[in-house]
């Protein structure tokens, strides 16, 4: 069927972020997965996504045109569902099998093929065969340019439903911390001082690190640059939030995040240790993303509407070293938690993030769009590996009575080597990793974040509860 533009609705800008992930170095895509406890009802799908998903926002009922002076818009078309469906067919199993490998492939190839420009930017994938994890799975593909993580949880915690009692609201989680005391003048003064010293050298190191000094190619990055994106699986785990929160209370002024960010980090480095024994002190960096929204919780798709500053991408990445793997820190794995701690909350407090996002507005209005994206393509390119996540519903959930088990996401075409994922659900932390096919053994990579993540738990089991120092 061929779409017929709404002439009636004005054409609406695309965000600068949004330029810069649709341009002709970069391409950039979130893929999520729900995982469902039952067969999925696939007569369900196109009223569910006539009657929740299209109404969240008029980009999924639009297209990315180029005007005259080739800034891209949003014009609104009509949608025909049936093309933004998908249903796969997998060969036969045996009644006892289960289709992880058909699933696994089947994932990595949709998720790197481009969505077509002519019609809106998203899909969905209906695998209703079992698997390990799932006795169906939901696949949704959208372009980076619809909105960022924020934006798209926000859409997706609208469309679902309380598993216990669906007539009630879905709680929203939280997204921050509740605010600190307020601080004395001294503290104040102190922190500001610092802040600025930080924000120099933050600033100049992440200068640097765009355009000249670049990672060591190790077992986690291939280095490899082209105009493809190499080809890559996406596997996960799971940890339990439980014995992660019990880390972290024996940890003063950790948060989850450092905790799993300091697994990550460790395990990353037991990995390339056992692949290449030099490598554990090799020099690698993480592009850490974080949510620029000045907010505590999620918010409505409504609320998100009304907010300009809510829908859309809002967020900035940061370069955080990789500890080395030195003799000290193997028999104390978690210093690798406080160095990531102490690394993020300096990062956090510099302004260095806000000056690097004045200086790409000052050079997409010199050189234009293509420039920013090829800078933010060079960024990404000579880190080692990208690190995101976000917070799910703390309870169970259901999409039109069918119970979700699982629920995790990744963005794909980033060129790099390794990226990870991190989202929480029901007393679950669930993190994706893609990683490039034929150079990173996920089995291997996974089996190492599993042994930090054991290594961790019982240090920190060793601390008294009572001291905890």
């Amino acid at each position: 069927m061929v779409m017929k533009q709404y002439q009636e609705e004005a054409a609406v800008p695309v965000s600068p972020i949004g330029q810069y992930f649709n341009s002709s170095v970069l391409c950039i895509y979130v893929v999520g997965v729900l995982e469902f406890e039952v067969p999925f009802d696939e007569s369900q799908a196109i009223p569910l996504l006539t009657r929740l998903f299209l109404p969240v926002n008029p980009r999924f009922s639009s297209i990315m045109v180029e005007d005259m002076s080739g800034k891209k818009q949003w014009e609104k078309v009509e949608v025909n569902l049936k093309d933004h469906v998908n249903i796969p067919s997998f060969p036969e199993c045996e009644p006892d099998e289960l289709y992880d490998k058909y699933f696994s492939d089947y994932m990595s190839k949709i998720a790197s093929e481009k969505l077509p420009e002519n019609r809106p930017l998203w899909e969905i994938h209906i695998v209703n065969y079992p698997t390990s994890s799932a006795a169906s799975s939901l696949i949704f593909k959208l372009h980076h340019a619809l909105g960022d993580g924020y934006s798209l949880m926000g859409a997706l915690l609208s469309c679902l439903q309380r598993a216990d009692d669906p007539s009630l609201p879905l709680p929203f989680p939280p997204l921050k911390p509740a605010k600190s005391h307020r601080k004395s003048f001294f503290n104040r003064f102190s922190l500001a001082m610092s802040s600025a010293f930080h924000t120099f050298a933050d600033f100049w190191g992440s200068i640097s690190k765009s355009s000249v000094n670049e990672d060591d190619q190790t077992p986690i990055r291939s280095g490899i640059e082209g105009p493809e994106i190499p080809p890559f699986t996406v596997s996960t785990l799971e940890f339990s939030l439980d014995q992660i929160k019990l880390v972290k209370s024996r940890l003063i002024g950790a948060t989850i995040n450092d905790v799993i960010t300091g697994v990550i980090f460790f395990g990353i480095r037991l990995y390339m240790q056992d692949v290449d024994i030099k490598s554990r002190a090799a020099n690698s960096t993480a592009l850490v993303l974080m949510n620029t929204r000045n907010i505590e919780v999620y918010q409505s798709v409504d609320d998100m509407l009304k907010s300009k500053a809510s829908w859309g991408n809002h967020f900035s990445f940061f370069h955080v070293p990789i500890p080395k793997l030195e003799d000290d820190r193997i028999s104390n794995p978690l210093e690798f938690i406080w160095e990531a701690h102490n690394i993020i909350i300096r990062k956090k407090q510099s302004a260095a993030v806000l000056l690097a996002g004045m200086l790409l507005e000052m050079k997409r209005k010199w050189k234009g769009y293509e420039a920013v994206a090829k800078h933010m393509y060079d960024t990404m390119s000579k880190s080692s590996l990208a690190i995101t996540n976000l917070i799910g519903p703390s309870q169970k959930i259901s999409l039109a009575n069918h119970p979700v088990k699982g629920l995790y996401f990744t963005s794909v075409g980033v060129p790099q080597s390794l990226q990870m994922s991190v989202m929480s659900y029901n007393g679950v932390l669930r993190v994706s990793l893609q990683t490039e096919k034929y150079f990173i053994d996920e089995h291997k990579l996974k089996s190492s974040l599993e042994s930090a993540f054991e290594i961790i738990l019982n240090a920190a089991m060793e601390i008294p509860r009572q001291t905890k120092n």
